[in-house]
């Protein structure tokens, strides 16, 4: 399989996207401020105006012989600080990236292959008005009958899911306004489908295998940039098994301490509660260093989120994925287990940024 993005090309593009910023008169990004509704499916949809979006999916799967699978697949929309009124058709006004990656025990390293292009020419669009997002064959949709499709062939093996959800979307933060820090621009809007039921195909060693299981989806778009303060993030999205959901965050200040925190709990009788920062804790129990990067990873977590006390043990350790070659971040995203009083009660997927030097996004 051709490599379709290597580190080589993708430095290029950004340092003439960085000379090209230094002539130009950036754009002006819409600010995320509270009070606006979300409306579907319309919001599903792309938002080209805005800074950056993602469309980001986790999940667990397992085969027909029961063998336990972790799977994340992400479209990221990023419009560059270019003049807009460049008359070229070759202008990257709108960039495209795609992560898919693959947890599988067997293995024991996570497998994972990543894109980026341009939208346009045929290559790369993200459409406006419902989820289609698509890198050279790689694609998220979503159907008229609200099931999503995800059809990706990466470098060693391929995902061909189909992902139906069974409850209304969850709004982050204050109807979908969800602050990333102490000032109100500090925000995005955000939406997350938990307890999305999966059924596919995984293709693995050139073996095709039937498989299903439950997945969490979120899309964010947002204006404003990490904050100066901020270097990362702790970032956990659970399906519980009373068919609650569960997402804490925390943005991690220079000092290594929080810098912001959020959150929500959907209940099983379906009812939402919003949490606030100081309801939000998360403290390392185990660390793992990467023998990629060498960076050291809290890949187990104990997690408070309001009521809730949570331990997050890792599918696997070894689930580090390392973008340099499209969007530049280092990061750790896994599957996890999370058991409370010693029992599991849900599944999903923990994310690690910032370890390996600080995020910019």
């Amino acid at each position: 399989m051709k490599h379709y993005f290597t580190l080589l090309s993708g430095l290029a593009i950004f340092a003439a996207l960085a000379a090209q910023a230094l002539r130009a008169s950036p754009p002006t990004y819409p600010p995320v401020e509270p009070g606006r509704s979300l409306h579907f499916p319309r919001d599903h949809g792309a938002h080209p105006d805005y800074r950056t979006e993602w469309w980001y999916v986790t999940g667990w799967l397992h085969t027909d012989s029961g063998a336990p699978l972790g799977f994340q697949l992400t479209f990221f929309r990023s419009r560059p600080p270019l003049d807009e009124a460049n008359p070229s058709r070759f202008a990257p006004k709108q960039l495209l990236f795609a992560h898919v990656a693959l947890s599988d025990p067997a293995t024991g390293h996570l497998q994972y292959d990543q894109r980026g292009a341009r939208i346009g020419f045929g290559l790369a669009d993200a459409i406006t008005a419902d989820t289609a997002v698509s890198i050279d064959g790689w694609l998220l949709r979503r159907g008229v009958d609200g099931t999503y499709f995800a059809t990706l062939a990466a470098q060693g093996f391929a995902l061909e899911l189909a992902l139906q959800p069974t409850q209304a979307s969850l709004l982050q933060g204050e109807n979908g306004y969800s602050r990333k820090g102490p000032r109100p621009e500090q925000a995005s809007f955000y939406y997350s489908l938990p307890q999305l039921t999966v059924s596919g195909t995984v293709t693995r060693r050139g073996k095709p295998e039937r498989v299903n299981g439950t997945a969490w989806l979120d899309h964010e778009w947002a204006s404003a940039p990490l904050a100066v303060e901020a270097t990362g993030w702790d970032w956990v999205g659970l399906n519980l098994d009373d068919g609650g959901a569960l997402m804490a965050l925390r943005i991690r200040g220079k000092d290594g301490g929080t810098y912001w925190a959020g959150g929500s709990w959907r209940a099983a009788d379906g009812s939402t509660h919003p949490l606030p920062p100081d309801s939000i804790a998360f403290h390392p129990l185990r660390h793992w260093r990467s023998p990629h990067t060498g960076t050291d990873y809290p890949v187990a977590m104990r997690v408070q989120a309001g009521g809730l006390h949570l331990d997050l043990a890792p599918l696997m350790d070894d689930q580090e994925l390392d973008s340099r070659a499209t969007t530049g971040a280092v990061y750790w995203e896994g599957a996890v287990t999370a058991h409370s009083a010693g029992r599991t009660i849900g599944r999903g997927y923990l994310e690690l940024t910032g370890y390996a030097g600080r995020l910019v996004y």
